[in-house]
């Protein structure tokens, strides 16, 4: 077993080149033109996100949506742009590295790319600060909710935060000085720390560094002045007022403790991120629970990509973290400070109901609100479930009851990111309790899940559970969970199969798409498909599930395909597609090929999108939307009108070659003209239509806001299901 980082430079000097001047003020040179080269015809992939994390940003700079909400909004960039980081520019930082010569379809080279980056973000980081400090901090103040500076604390707040930093954080911190006797210390990934300078009246200045402890509030509640008295014998959890200030600033006011006898100088935050992009060799991992384990532990050595400063910090405390770090200009960002903004979603703790989006109930099914067990509404008729909008319920009773019903004699599934807590592992814990047979394959591989899910592995192991981790050189991402039941006529099998995972917390804000069926091709289907995973299959034909890798792009280039000789015979060709990217290059040509043969298409991507829409000649007739809202839009639709025999897929996958080419990833059909005929009057279209969060993306590849008709209403499509309830899928 071997695991392989890749980048392992991280206290080597680093020779990583720098990128050339940016690229980013490029311009298609022939929009007009149907042979546009690869510069034109495609939109960089990372440029694209960075559009998205804004559509992100616009959200929190919406003074329509509630304050608070707006704060979250500003958290979510944050940890967008922080995993953009880890992930994305790193791996573009070893590409320069190592001379990587083959471009994206755009052709822009690494260099290019980590140059447009910059150019890119620095005004969009701008405009994040100055939403936090000029203009929701303002009104956080007026709503009394204050996020205070420790220089504005009076007298008792700063006694009673000096008895909260005695007791509960210097206990904890350790002062690590860099000398030519202590060797420069290891940074962690993310964390927040203080650079400080000490004078000793021996020894002269020296440099040291204190790690901001991870497992504190980092945004401390504090009373006002008047109300100090009354909690001095209280811990700071404790209080309910909705004042606060950040930990770092309440160690800085507080060295003397760590530093007696010597003068603080200067102390200043900054924070790193590191590569968490790793290779796990698994043709050699005899063991890939702990080739996995292993990855999570050396995840925190990855070498540094960015560094965040406070703007204030002198040049010379700069210099010796730049230089030994090993950094290059490019990677550094000076900010006014939080750094960190991630962790502004702390103020979602305060309990102020109208400063967030009013809470709803998700409905129940009706078929599900009777005394008839949820296999015989199975057994009589197909069901879908719309999260957030349908209660996660019937999902986790679905396995519940199969765990507990005499009858059911096997339970198989596909688990993803779970979260913690789940009901779900739960319930397979005890269907191995009853003695039925329990076969999980877990993704150990799912990203920033590692950890729950390894522990998750090991539970269902403990318990008796048949647990398997995929098929090498993949990820398992198809989300699917087939039931044997022991019936009078027979056994029967029953499946719910979606878009999204087996998570109770995520269901609650992200929309995603089940269906529980007892159609038998698509039971035979998802056997054979655990099979695959399980055993050795070589398996291509499906019945009526598009799998990935083996046939889904190709299958869907046919559908694609099959609507041109639609367009051609009866000029009524339709393709929608509503997913979370579009990157594979295969994909995007069958659709340009398509909009020359005059398809209407409209695409609803929510955040990275190549195909560049609306270039005479070439994509014309192709409308890109994008969907930004309370909810995180997650369900993949993939609609054909087929000459009015609707073909209308449901799944996994989004259009990106990862998941088309390294993914395990199912669609499947939803054939109930009743249910079909639902997803694309009461979701597909609304969101189509939507004007208040849209954004519609143009031929130069900028982002617009979709405006309602003159005199109109905004349509803002996720209120309008909040409204309808579980009326949309037609069974009023």
């Amino acid at each position: 077993m071997r695991l392989m980082a890749k980048d392992k430079t991280t206290m080597k000097r680093d020779s990583t080149p720098e990128p050339p001047p940016s690229s980013a003020g490029f311009e298609p040179r022939t929009l007009g033109s149907a042979s546009l080269d690869s510069r034109s015809r495609y939109i960089n992939r990372e440029l694209s996100w960075l559009k998205f994390n804004e559509r992100v940003l616009e959200e929190a700079l919406d003074p329509t949506i509630p304050l608070l909400e707006r704060v979250r909004f500003l958290s979510i960039f944050g940890s967008n742009l922080d995993e953009f980081f880890m992930i994305r520019v790193s791996g573009l930082r070893r590409q320069l590295t190592a001379g990587v010569l083959e471009a994206p379809p755009d052709a822009m080279t690494p260099g290019e790319q980590l140059a447009s980056i910059r150019h890119e973000l620095i005004p969009t980081l701008k405009r994040a600060y100055a939403c936090w400090s000029d203009d929701l901090c303002p009104l956080l103040r007026e709503a009394g909710i204050n996020v205070l500076a420790y220089s504005d604390l009076k007298g008792k707040q700063r006694k009673l935060l000096r008895n909260y930093f005695t007791r509960e954080v210097f206990p904890v911190l350790t002062p690590i000085v860099f000398d030519p006797g202590h060797p420069f210390p290891h940074i962690s990934n993310l964390s927040i720390n203080l650079a400080v300078v000490v004078k000793d009246p021996v020894l002269g200045e020296r440099f040291a560094r204190i790690k901001v402890p991870p497992n504190l509030s980092r945004l401390l509640r504090i009373p006002d002045e008047e109300s100090a008295d009354a909690y001095e014998r209280l811990g700071l959890e404790e209080i309910k007022a909705a004042n606060f200030v950040w930990l770092e600033e309440v160690i800085a006011a507080n060295l003397d403790l760590l530093f007696p006898g010597v003068d603080v100088m200067a102390v200043h935050p900054f924070r790193i991120t590191r590569d968490a992009d790793m290779d796990i060799e698994e043709d050699e991992a005899s063991d890939l629970l702990s080739a996995m384990s292993e990855y999570v532990a050396e995840r925190r050595f990855g070498s540094t990509v960015r560094l965040e400063l406070d703007e204030a910090m002198p040049r010379s405390i700069e210099d010796v973290l730049v230089q030994n770090l090993r950094l290059k200009p490019y990677q550094i960002y000076r900010t006014p400070g939080p750094i960190g903004i991630a962790d502004l979603s702390g103020l979602m703790k305060v309990e102020r109901a109208e400063l967030k989006f009013p809470a709803f109930l998700p409905m129940m099914p009706p078929a599900l609100t009777t005394e008839e067990s949820i296999f015989s509404v199975i057994r009589r008729k197909n069901l879908l479930v719309y999260h957030p909008y349908d209660s996660f319920a019937p999902v986790v009773n679905f396995i519940r009851d199969a765990a507990r019903d005499p009858n059911v004699i096997a339970i198989k599934q596909t688990l993803y990111r779970v979260g913690p807590n789940s009901p779900i592992v739960e319930a397979l814990m005890h269907a191995r309790d009853a003695d039925k047979q329990v076969a999980v394959l877990v993704e150990l591989k799912a990203r920033f899940d590692e950890v729950n899910n390894i522990t998750w592995a090991k539970a269902l192991e403990r318990a008796g559970v048949h647990v398997v981790y995929g098929v090498v050189g993949l990820k398992t991402h198809a989300k699917v969970c087939l039931v044997v039941r022991r019936e009078a006529d027979g056994i029967r099998r029953y499946v719910h199969i979606a878009t999204g995972n087996y998570n109770p917390i995520t269901a609650r804000s992200y929309t995603d798409v089940g269906l529980f069926t007892s159609d038998p091709e698509i039971a035979d289907d998802v056997s054979d498909l655990f099979n695959a995973l399980t055993g050795i299959s070589r398996k291509r034909d499906y019945r009526k599930l598009l799998v990935a890798p083996v046939a889904l792009r190709d299958e869907l280039i046919k559908r694609i395909e099959r609507e041109i000789a639609v367009q051609r015979a009866s000029n009524d060709g339709h393709i929608i597609f509503k997913c979370n990217a579009l990157t594979d290059r295969a994909i995007i040509d069958a659709l340009y090929g398509a909009s020359q043969a005059g398809v209407k298409i409209d695409l609803q991507i929510r955040g990275i999108c190549c195909l560049r829409p609306l270039v005479p000649g070439l994509s014309e007739t192709i409308r890109v939307t994008s969907l930004v809202g309370r909810f995180l839009e997650h369900a993949r639709i993939y609609y054909f009108r087929n000459g009015g025999a609707e073909d209308l897929l449901l799944g996994s996958a989004d259009m990106m070659g990862r998941n088309l080419d390294r993914r395990v990833e199912a669609l499947f059909p939803v054939e109930d003209v009743r249910l079909r005929t639902a997803l694309r009057d009461d979701v597909l279209l609304p969101h189509l239509a939507d004007s208040a969060k849209a954004r519609s993306l143009e031929a130069d590849g900028t982002w617009r806001k979709v405006l309602a008709e003159s005199g109109a209403a905004p349509k803002n499509s996720q209120v309008q299901l909040l409204e309808r309830g579980g009326r949309w899928r037609g069974e009023e």
